[in-house]
């Protein structure tokens, strides 16, 4: 009997849907599992910015923190003026004979005000000016503002190590040589930052931006290492809480000042609290002496049927001689009540007088400083 041959063997139909059912399957969960890692990632930036109750939540700078390598650091002075700089004359004796490789200058002034010459007696200032200041009002954030276009201006020149705040009243109290080493040798930015519990600046609408415990008050001039003015002029964060917060209150008697105390908004006096609380934030207070270098002396007036009113002391040709200046040099430290801290002055590590400039001058008081040799080579040259 002949075998019939067998046919050839075919896979069953239901076996090679399985094999393509399979394959979907596969497509499918990869598709599934790309949108979800696309999700997960939208929602880690989201987090990044929006979940601020921790103060390592404050944007850290935008900017690549280099570490400077070359041989010339730049001091840079930062002017936040009211028009033009009073006194120039005393700044250009300052300035005289130092190497413009060593310094940089920029100015915060009215919008428009050019420094040429017919606005200042010094040619120093021609022409530095920030192009792009704004009108500043004490006690709203346009003040913090103007700080912030200064830094970011001053930034531009990535020789510029050392940043210092300066009022158009300030006066050196020491040579650009002396003040220059004290500035540069020291790894830590000067800012003088505290807990102050007295007063009632702080509002609850700041939180969770802004946590009550980093709270911090202290002097407005302040100097700066770059990595911590690079922190300053990249917030996008705290800069607009106290943007929106901070407001100065309207005349007493008028609807607007009825409305202001009805909403218990409060003027939290930016200039005073910003850099202080934005970088305790971001836990750079190890990185920094904290005291100001610029030394006022406060005067408090008003009875006490009236609102006190804090004024600083304005040094005039009578109270600015040779033995007003020395008082100030040999201040060796800093208390703070509020903490109960005594704050030894030094500079990379070392003792050393705490202020390098006072204010505020007239220009009586400016002139005699100039005439006396003042602000001439300092005695006490080495750190």
């Amino acid at each position: 009997m002949t075998r019939k041959s067998q046919p050839q063997i075919q896979p069953p139909l239901s076996r090679r849907g399985g094999v393509v059912w399979l394959g979907w399957k596969l497509v499918i969960a990869f598709s599934v599992a790309l949108c979800l890692l696309a999700l997960l990632r939208i929602q880690l930036q989201y987090n990044s910015v929006t979940t601020l109750s921790s103060p390592l939540s404050v944007a850290r700078s935008q900017t690549p923190l280099h570490k400077y390598s070359g041989d010339r650091p730049k001091l840079a002075f930062l002017f936040l003026a009211r028009r033009d700089l009073p006194l120039d004359f005393m700044w250009e004796r300052f300035f005289k004979g130092v190497d413009h490789a060593n310094f940089s200058i920029y100015i915060h002034s009215l919008p428009g005000f050019v420094f040429n010459e017919d606005t200042t007696r010094s040619q120093l200032f021609y022409n530095r000016q920030l192009n792009n200041s704004i009108k500043v009002v004490w006690g709203e954030s346009s003040m913090i503002a103007a700080e912030r276009l200064l830094l970011a201006s001053a930034l531009e020149d990535h020789s510029n190590q050392r940043f210092v705040l300066l009022s158009d009243r300030c006066a050196p109290l020491y040579d650009f040589g002396y003040i220059y080493r004290y500035l540069i040798s020291s790894p830590r930015s000067f800012v003088d930052s505290f807990l102050h519990t007295k007063e009632t600046r702080y509002s609850v609408k700041m939180s969770p931006v802004i946590p009550e415990d980093k709270w911090r008050k202290g002097s407005q001039w302040i100097a700066l290492i770059r990595s911590h003015a690079e922190v300053i002029v990249n917030d996008g964060i705290v800069f607009p809480v106290f943007k929106e917060f901070c407001k100065r209150c309207p005349p007493l008697g008028t609807n607007e000042a009825w409305l202001f105390l009805k909403q218990k908004r409060r003027n939290c006096i930016p200039d005073e609290h910003y850099v202080q609380t934005l970088l305790t934030m971001q836990g750079l207070e190890s990185e920094m002496e904290r005291r100001t270098v610029t030394y006022t002396v406060w005067n408090v007036s008003g009875t006490k049927y009236e609102a006190k009113s804090w004024h600083p002391v304005t040094f005039t040709l009578e109270n600015s001689g040779p033995e007003e200046i020395k008082e100030i040099k040999k201040i060796d430290h800093v208390y703070y009540e509020s903490e109960s801290r005594t704050e030894w002055c030094k500079a990379d590590s070392k003792p050393v007088p705490c202020f390098l400039f006072a204010r505020k001058f007239t220009n009586e008081a400016a002139m005699r400083i100039v005439s006396e040799g003042l602000i001439g080579s300092s005695t006490n040259t080495t750190l």
